[in-house]
């Protein structure tokens, strides 16, 4: 399935959409239940079994875990049915286990395909990340500048007071010094229990969401995740991966990590032609969950496009509830 001028054909968004469904509809029916690991196998069995029918040549790049710490759906593990054009996958099956646990919003089942070695090969190790939408002037923000400072550059490129901006950051205590200087600057704060994909992707549309920007440490899965949907949006990232031991700078090192303090923008985790679908799993901010009835099933999905800069956003009712058992 290769594009007319070299991509991805449009039809796999279609298909990728499709695996974001199963996976969120799977995920769903244990919403509330408490049970984390329940839920999140239940996606990763669903997205599994779908990306096995894809007329891809699929290595997954960015995973559940590595080999040895993850049955299925690992960092290196080959899916697709074995035909159609060679590509990398980047996935979450269940991203927020304790909010779809706890039935909080924003947990989503997410998936990202991009073209072979256009993916960044990132171990399961923390990254330092900060994130805009699009429509800001290049270099707007920078890790390594103050929080502060990226605020008034924010507020500055915006045309509006630091008192209007709003930043989501993850609810860690690692983040207690940010907040705290987050909040002297008078930026509002979002604070979010989980799911920083979601977070990321919410400051590409501030006037829904009230996000401009996002701050903090989190998943360098969830990172390079997020990248692939700014890559279909627009906006700016800047990340770096935290290893900080020798075992980290190793595991890294094996991935083709050869610089540890590399700071990573959108383009340099994820290029070529990208395709993104995530699908709600509970109600959010950004999708609303799935949708359990007598007679159907309904789900809302976002599916991007980067090469086209296609923005879809699918409500879809299933009717046959068999096919998602």
């Amino acid at each position: 399935m290769s594009g007319e001028k070299g991509g991805l054909d449009r039809v796999l968004a279609l298909e990728l959409a499709r695996v974001a469904e199963r996976a969120g509809v799977a995920a769903a029916r244990l919403r509330g239940r408490g049970d984390e690991k329940a839920a999140d196998q239940a996606a990763v069995d669903a997205m599994r079994r779908e990306l096995g029918m894809l007329s891809i040549r699929g290595t997954v790049v960015i995973g559940e875990g590595e080999r040895d710490e993850a049955p299925m759906l690992y960092i290196g593990e080959e899916v697709g049915a074995g035909d159609g054009p060679a590509v990398d996958i980047a996935l979450d099956p269940l991203e927020g286990t304790t909010l779809c646990a706890k039935n909080q919003p924003n947990a989503l089942a997410v998936i990202a395909l991009a073209e072979r070695g256009t993916l960044l090969h990132a171990p399961d190790v923390y990254m330092q990340k900060i994130a805009i939408g699009p429509g800001y002037p290049a270099g707007t923000i920078a890790l390594d500048a103050t929080p502060r400072d990226n605020v008034h550059a924010v507020a500055k490129a915006k045309g509006i007071d630091v008192g209007e901006v709003t930043a989501c950051v993850l609810d860690r205590p690692r983040h207690a010094a940010l907040v705290d200087e987050l909040r002297e600057t008078g930026v509002a704060i979002r604070l979010i229990g989980d799911g920083d994909v979601a977070g990321v992707i919410h400051t590409t549309d501030p006037e829904e969401t009230g996000i401009d920007l996002y701050f903090g440490i989190g998943g360098a899965p969830e990172g390079v995740l997020a990248a692939a949907a700014l890559r279909c949006i627009g906006g700016q990232m800047c990340a770096r991966l935290i290893l900080d031991t020798d075992e980290k700078i190793t595991r890294a090192g094996r991935m083709g990590v050869d610089d540890p303090a590399r700071i990573y923008a959108v383009e340099d985790m994820a290029a070529g032609d990208v395709i993104f679908a995530a699908t709600g799993v509970t109600d959010g901010s950004l999708l609303s969950g799935v949708r359990f009835s007598k007679d159907r099933i309904t789900t809302h999905t976002l599916v991007l496009r980067s090469s086209s800069r296609t923005v879809r956003e699918i409500r879809a009712h299933h009717r046959e509830e068999g096919k998602f058992d």
